[in-house]
């Protein structure tokens, strides 16, 4: 009636009517009561309203009510349908929502009785709606025919599949009102605005403020809402979590459209998530007892803390989104055992651009167990949990699992008896090489997880295995497995840890989604990043004995050091050694790209040639970083530091500088092919057994999307970030050891020139060992104004995508991607090199 009424005075007069109940008590809630919209409880004028504006006709009245679907009532206006079920949702009470109005099922009123409100369920197209299989004319009520509610249109399939559709809508509104006790729990309080078109009131529950505002007319209305109480609280709209101006002592002002309306949860001022030093766990109450609170419909309760937990995991990828939910939608138990770890996959929803799914190991713990893991490892504690158990209530915590010897030992066990695990959604798969049994042996293998700061998460079965698990699980072949096996399986490249078996997770016929990876265990010294910042140290410490760098010897881009046969009599004083790894790793790298592009017989691995189409695309793709990075600038400002503003304006100021680097490649006519490369190479990928290197992880940019990862790109972006990762080298490790006051009274203006000359040193012996190994090879340009051209926009490319991983991961870092860029264009005009 309000709604009809475009007047908020029938839905505030008939609840302050509603009679006192106890507190342990709730109405049940109706938008039509039952098989009626029962008006027994309205005066009798309201009565003849909603008579006159619902039911003109005398059939389709019954008793003191009225006997119509909720669709056909509202005239079949999605909008206002909306509009009811939210503040039906929204309203204090029990909500009751009749079978068939999710999906805006008709009515036939040519029925008796009740009957016209009776009629089977509309599941499906199929015969009988889907309801019976049974002869049509033994059903006791006939399927609705009607041409604009007709069962072949109107039905719980077909809308299944749109995930615009009505049921969807109504399943996210009821998903929403769960996660907010204010909705079925709280206290309202009524706002009285001018504007009598707007009913707004606020719901309350211990810290929960929600505020409800709907506009009931059928145009669009304005209302100035007295909120200055909760001066410099943030209204943050719930289904797309998108924060509104903060509240003032002024009137706050909305703007709604035709039968629309908001849900605000009003949230104080809270640090941003890279401010917080520490995430401390939510305390959560469970229903369930521990051993089913990670089964199937007792995962609310963790779900909840998972939007606090996982900005704070290194492994989460979507630090810089908002999220907007997380359902846990799957939970696999590794074991038998009461308290089993499970293997969990989480789908995260934002508040823009495309949800994720991420696997989580999760287990719960109490009393001394949970003590334990606080202690010990209090990072991978996700929420405080108080659960009612048959013995009372226990406190314990909710974390990963991943650091437990139990999850390992399943996973290897998995693996190694080929052992399959169904869920609700998909099951879980485990696949072996003939290489397992000879690099597992007959020794007892104890797990532990590695403590390695990466976007996945690695156990080490003693020093013969090693598993990876990917956190974020994706549709299709993982590069890293995919790579693995065809290096492995035809002999071409040794360097790589062999593969010894894999896990995929599969939902019905759906591509599989790559869980793990099992590979032999290299024994090392470290890999090949922790290697170069040791050697920096001993490199810097000398350098600080030394007069500042003669400016002859400031050379920063090794590009213009190709030409050199012989390494700068200080390199070879200052380095020593390094130079010889460097050039060792260039010559792996090399033998590593020779092998890739070794087999044409494989279409996924076999080298294509160099076309125009091609090189059009990646200048694209260098363009579209080149935009989305000056975005992030814009979008992250509040997050970059403030000494290095200035800095930053480099890609903004000259950015024209660095288009004319994309455009020497795109002007570039060389003949080299693209083909299957490592895809993020960088000093971390590779690990230094003392006299040696290995190659791992293959699995490409992690930011980057699967099928955009196993693309065939140019073997020099893999060379590109070998340069790269020396600059981040030197410039970490010269920062860290002036922090640390190692470099006596050298400051970083003495100490930079110094670190860039490390780098281009070290470049250049990189370099010298990979066009050794690789001469006359396809995927090498002949000419080296080509290399360098090509190798220049590859690096800038690298540079511009670390400038906007740092920028939401961790701006701190921000100034060696900026230094990198710099270097790279070198001094701009009427600018002297430093």
């Amino acid at each position: 009636m309000g709604v009809r009424l475009e007047d908020r005075k029938p839905i505030i007069e008939i609840l302050e009517r509603t009679p006192p109940i106890p507190d342990n008590c709730q109405w049940a809630t109706f938008l039509r009561n039952h098989d009626e919209l029962t008006l027994e409880m309205v005066t009798e004028e309201e009565r003849d309203y909603m008579y006159k504006a619902y039911a003109q006709e005398a059939r389709m009245r019954i008793n003191l009510g009225i006997r119509r679907r909720l669709a056909p009532l509202l005239g079949n206006n999605r909008r206002t349908i909306e509009l009811n079920n939210a503040l039906l949702f929204s309203l204090p009470g029990t909500p009751v929502v009749y079978y068939g109005d999710e999906i805006g099922m008709g009515d036939n009123v040519y029925l008796g009785d009740r009957d016209g409100v009776r009629t089977p369920m509309q599941w499906a197209a199929d015969r009988n709606a889907g309801f019976s299989t049974a002869n049509p004319q033994q059903l006791i009520l006939p399927i609705i025919i009607d041409y604009e509610y007709h069962y072949q249109t109107i039905n719980v399939e077909a809308q299944d599949a749109n995930r615009h559709s009505l049921l969807w809508w109504m399943r996210r509104l009821i998903a929403l009102r769960k996660q907010f006790k204010a909705f079925g729990r709280g206290s309202i309080e009524f706002l009285n605005p001018e504007n009598s078109h707007i009913l707004a009131f606020l719901r309350s529950y211990q810290e929960e403020r929600i505020l409800v505002v709907a506009n009931l007319s059928r145009f669009v209305q304005y209302v100035e809402l007295d909120l200055s109480e909760f001066k410099d609280m943030t209204p943050v709209e719930l289904f797309g979590r998108a924060s509104f101006p903060k509240i003032g002592e002024l009137p706050y002002l909305l703007t709604l459209g035709p039968h629309t309306f908001f849900w605000f949860s009003l949230e104080s001022p809270k640090r941003a998530p890279e401010e917080r030093s520490d995430y401390q766990p939510p305390r959560v109450e469970a229903s369930a007892s521990f051993d089913a609170m990670l089964r199937r419909g007792a995962r609310e309760t963790i779900a909840r803390a998972m939007p606090d937990y996982l900005p704070h995991c290194r492994w989460f990828r979507a630090k810089a989104r908002s999220i907007k939910s997380v359902a846990v939608i799957e939970t696999l138990p590794m074991s038998e055992a009461a308290q089993a770890p499970h293997l969990s996959v989480l789908h995260v929803d934002y508040t823009n651009g495309e949800p994720e799914k991420y696997l989580l190991p999760l287990a719960v713990a109490a009393g001394d167990r949970a003590r334990e893991v606080k202690s010990r490892s209090p990072e991978r504690v996700i929420a405080e949990v108080t659960s009612a158990g048959s013995n009372g209530d226990q406190a314990g915590v909710v974390y990963d699992a991943s650091i437990d010897p139990e999850f390992g030992t399943a996973l290897l066990d998995m693996i190694t008896h080929h052992r399959h695990h169904h869920g609700a959604t998909g099951e879980l798969l485990a696949h072996s090489t003939h290489a397992l049994s000879e690099l597992r042996g007959d020794a007892t293998l104890d797990p532990r997880a590695l403590k390695v700061e990466q976007s996945n998460t690695s156990i080490a079965y003693g020093d013969r295995l090693i598993l990876k698990l990917f956190r974020r699980l994706e549709s299709g072949l993982n590069p890293d497995l995919e790579i693995t096996r065809f290096l492995t399986s035809h002999g071409l490249f040794s360097h790589v840890p062999p593969l010894a078996g894999w896990l995929e997770f599969r939902v019905g016929r759906s591509e599989p989604e790559a869980v793990a990876v099992l590979q032999g265990f290299v024994p090392n010294k470290g890999d090949a990043w922790q290697f170069s910042i040791d050697e920096l140290s001993h490199y810097l410490e000398t350098a600080a004995t030394k007069p500042p760098l003669a400016a002859q010897s400031r050379a920063t881009n090794p590009l213009d050091l190709l030409a050199r046969e012989e390494a700068d009599p200080l390199a070879v004083e200052l380095l020593g050694a390094y130079l010889d790894a460097a050039r060792l790793l260039g010559h792996r790298v090399g033998e590593l790209h020779l092998a890739l592009a070794s087999n044409h017989s494989e279409p996924e691995f076999a080298p294509e040639p160099f076309s125009a189409f091609s090189q059009r695309s990646s200048y694209q793709s260098m363009r579209n970083l080149l935009t989305q990075a000056i975005r992030t600038v814009n979008r992250r400002r509040a997050v970059i530091p403030k000494e290095l503003a200035g800095q930053t304006q480099i890609i903004i100021n000259r950015q024209a500088e660095i288009v004319a680097r994309f455009d020497a490649f795109l002007r570039c006519r060389s003949s080299v092919v693209r083909m299957r490369c490592h895809g993020d190479l960088h000093l971390g990928q590779v690990l230094y057994t003392g006299k040696d290197f290995v190659i791992i992880d293959f699995e490409g940019e992690p930011a980057r999307e699967l099928s955009e990862r196993r693309r065939k790109r140019f073997a020099l972006q893999d060379v590109a970030g070998v340069l790269r990762s020396f600059d981040y080298a030197a410039m970490s490790a010269t920062i860290e050891r002036l922090k640390a006051g190692a470099l006596g009274e050298m400051n970083l203006q003495i100490a930079k020139p110094w670190a860039n000359f490390w780098q281009a040193w070290a470049s250049w012996a990189f370099l010298r060992g990979y066009l050794e190994t690789t001469a006359k090879a396809p995927f090498v340009p002949d000419n080296p104004s080509d290399l360098k051209t090509m190798l220049e926009a590859f690096t800038m490319e690298k540079a511009l995508y670390e400038l906007g991983y740092e920028l939401n991961n961790r701006p701190e870092w921000l100034q060696i991607p900026l230094s990198g860029i710099a270097s790279i264009l070198g001094p701009a005009a009427g600018e002297a090199r430093a």
